[in-house]
């Protein structure tokens, strides 16, 4: 086993802030293993980016029980990658899981329900060698089961040292205040909750933001490049090998409309001005409003990470770049 020896200035590379009202520093760019760490993929690729992620002070790594495919096995990886690589370093890291979506055949391999979360934790453990999560989410309220019964069972998991912190992802606003109520009662207060946010998806910006920091939860956003859609992938055109290019993904070729390909090539000439890429400047975008604590980037490959977190070399906008920005998103 040849244990990665990271870099020894590593934390002057990134910045920290901390995780809504609580006393965790969380990176402003958190590594995702959505895509591109699964069994489908390659194996060294995903050693070497979490290896360039931890050297470039990434400490937090975001997985779900059915993050893969075949779901489980990026949980598999990455706790593969960890036992090779990373022995000794495991309280310098943040890693996070959740479950709720479809996961196992049967009637309890899917929804919110305490027999499914409390067999998920059991087995993200076991499939990452992990005693514990530093954080575990409700992945979505799947609207049958009672909050009242999702949420006791992550407080629950804490207090089985299961978990350090937990978070809800997902929830409609009317149960995540009832989440944030029960688990401040019970002293286990909400830490993060994770929300797709983009400058093409804004749907959190009117109740779910300020919601989160009225119960001093951080936030953090998961696809802020809408897919790739905020990037130059799609300036000229669908690639060949890209999502939208797939017949199944989470980008259909029906989202690449020609609105947004304009929206999107007039970001890119302001982000020109600014020095950035149109990706490095959707993240910042992102990262403006001080209500959240970090940000989610999927990579496939350690050059497209390295990209992503040339981002903190310019998080700060001109009030006429924020309303220029606005006018190209409201044409």
């Amino acid at each position: 086993m040849n244990t990665h020896q990271p870099s020894t200035d590593r934390y002057d590379k990134m910045q920290y802030t901390y995780c809504g009202n609580s006393g965790l520093l969380l990176p402003r760019i958190s590594l995702g293993l959505w895509h591109n760490f699964g069994s489908v993929d390659d194996f060294g690729v995903a050693t070497d980016m979490i290896k360039y992620a931890f050297d470039n002070g990434v400490t937090h790594f975001d997985l779900a029980n059915n993050y893969g495919p075949e779901p489980g096995s990026a949980e598999t990886n990455f706790g593969r990658i960890l036992k090779e690589n990373f022995q000794g370093y495991r309280d310098e890291m943040i890693i996070s899981s959740k479950a709720g979506h479809s996961m196992w055949a049967g009637p309890y391999g899917d929804g919110s329900s305490r027999k499914n979360l409390m067999a998920s934790i059991d087995q993200s453990l076991r499939r990452t060698g992990l005693e514990y999560f530093d954080i575990f989410y409700s992945h979505r309220y799947d609207g049958v089961t009672p909050v009242e019964e999702t949420i006791q069972t992550l407080i629950d998991i804490v207090k089985q040292g299961k978990a350090l912190y937990i978070g809800i992802s997902k929830y409609p606003p009317a149960q995540a205040r009832q989440a944030y109520e029960m688990m401040k009662a019970a002293g286990v207060p909400c830490l993060i909750s994770q929300y797709r946010y983009s400058m093409f998806d804004r749907a959190i910006e009117s109740e779910t933001l300020p919601l989160a920091a009225e119960y001093g939860s951080g936030m953090i956003a998961f696809s802020p490049l809408a897919q790739g859609l905020l990037t130059d992938k799609y300036l000229h055109g669908i690639p060949e090998n890209s999502r939208a290019a797939r017949s199944t993904g989470f980008l259909q070729l029906s989202q690449v409309t020609d609105e947004k390909i304009q929206k999107a090539m007039q970001l890119n000439e302001l982000a020109v001005r600014r020095g950035q890429t149109l990706a490095e400047m959707a993240l910042a975008w992102v990262l403006k409003d001080e209500r959240m604590t970090s940000v989610i980037v999927g990579a496939s490959s350690v050059r497209q990470l390295a990209a992503n977190l040339h981002t903190l070399d310019n998080l700060s906008f001109s009030a006429e770049e924020l309303a220029e920005i606005e006018t190209i998103l409201n044409k």
